[in-house]
């Protein structure tokens, strides 16, 4: 397969992850972005989705001047749209919501940041939506803000020693947030405390020398996945691994494309006791562009599918019975809803449900992108090491493998976070 021959916009803030094309609520009610206007495509607007009911449809919020094309927007659980805007270096915040034909706006308020601070980003929308965060990222520290659901405007609510990128919710209550902080060049995931004033431990370390970064979590199991270069030096590899499990991170060789962006954006909601059977949506951007992958760790495959025609690359839910449902746009269909139902862990082919949305050609992009489909050379979710790949690197890596004393070991993935006890595996 030749080289991506595309390279999909990053978020900065985000350890270089590719934009996802909206927001959605941890609920799964709202979705918000940020849509084209104009005779040329060339202006912007904020637009609310709501997916909860029969159908899905769309609310334009245009403001009294076009949006920036790089203002944020994110959904709260009431329907409200937050908008981050920068302006003359200040970061401005408002809440957008229909009034009949207008758009009404509640500012927020304003955070000054440092000349010294790289931006101000939004967090992922919080569970619960009542509550939204930003995070400031210094040379030095990053500031944690509450810039919605606060009684008085933005408030400061922690400062993190180390320069953090990243963000997941690891629980339903919004508590608990984990952060990829870099800190002696070296980057680990931890966790920010938000009901004891923004305390800080640690969450994954899987070598001294490894950048161990947490990608995706599901409060319901327990599963997470990870980006760490622990089993090959250099080069970062997509891992898997199970909260407050004394079992090591895993790095299935299925999810090893080297040609490709693979960034996981959904996991499979309410398999509390078996999170090796959670569904796992993949977005994989690669020289024919981007497409659907669906793994579960269980499984020794990834499932290619090709990209919904207008799919908001990037964005999409899972519901509890293993439905994915990808918000989409085209000119036909302005606001549609692609559903695929998941394999079943025995081996069930993907196919497409009833939807507003087009799941299109299935012979396209998932036929040339078969980088996933080995069943080789990785173990699903037993305690035996996987076979080692071509360049000598094994497909699970025990964090003592590469400790420097053997004495004492790294601590176990995963287990250094108070998160330990709210898991049952």
């Amino acid at each position: 397969m030749t080289a991506c021959a595309i390279e999909p916009s990053a978020d900065p803030g985000n350890s270089g992850a590719p934009r996802a094309g909206c927001s959605i609520t941890a609920a799964g009610a709202y979705a918000a972005r940020l849509a084209r206007s104009g005779p040329d495509g060339d202006s912007w607007y904020p637009e609310r989705w709501t997916l909860d009911g029969p159908e899905p449809y769309a609310v334009p919020l245009p403001g009294n001047q076009p949006e920036e094309a790089g203002t944020e927007v994110q959904p709260m659980g009431d329907g409200r749209v937050l908008v981050h805007r920068v302006a003359a270096g200040r970061h401005v915040f408002a809440l957008l919501y229909p009034t009949g034909p207008g758009t009404g706006e509640l500012p927020l308020g304003a955070v000054e940041c440092p000349a010294d601070t790289t931006g101000l980003r939004l967090l992922p929308p919080v569970p619960g939506g009542e509550r939204a965060y930003a995070l400031a990222a210094g040379p030095r520290s990053t500031v944690l803000w509450q810039v919605a659901g606060g009684a008085f405007g933005p408030e400061r609510v922690a400062e993190v020693p180390g320069r953090c990128s990243g963000g997941v919710w690891l629980d339903r209550a919004g508590r608990m947030l984990a952060v990829d902080r870099e800190t002696g060049g070296r980057t680990k995931a931890v966790v920010v405390d938000l009901e004891r004033d923004g305390e800080v431990s640690p969450l994954l370390q899987i070598a001294a020398d490894s950048d161990d970064r947490l990608l995706l979590a599901d409060p319901d199991s327990g599963l997470v996945l990870i980006g760490s270069d622990a089993p090959s030096p250099g080069r970062e590899r997509l891992g898997w691994g199970v909260l407050g499990s004394t079992l090591p991170v895993r790095f299935p060789e299925c999810l090893r494309m080297p040609d490709c962006v693979v960034t996981p954006f959904a996991i499979q909601p309410g398999q509390v006791l078996t999170p090796e059977r959670c569904a796992v949506a993949l977005r994989v951007d690669g020289a024919f562009g981007s497409w659907v992958g669906v793994w579960r760790p269980a499984e020794r495959r990834v499932r290619h599918l090709p990209a919904p025609e207008g799919w908001l690359t990037g964005a999409g839910l899972w519901t509890p019975d293993g439905e994915l449902r990808l918000p989409c746009s085209t000119p036909r269909s302005p606001c549609g809803v692609a559903r695929l139902a998941a394999p079943d862990a025995g081996g069930g082919r993907t196919e497409a449900a009833s939807g507003t949305g087009d799941a299109g050609d299935p012979g396209d992009p998932a036929d040339a992108a078969d980088t996933g489909e080995s069943a080789s050379a990785e173990e699903s979710a037993s305690t035996e090491e996987s076979a080692p790949d071509e360049s000598g690197d094994p497909g699970t890596t025990d964090p003592s493998t590469r400790a420097s004393t053997p004495a004492r070991p790294c601590p176990v993935p995963l287990q250094q976070a108070p998160l330990a006890r709210l898991v049952t595996k």
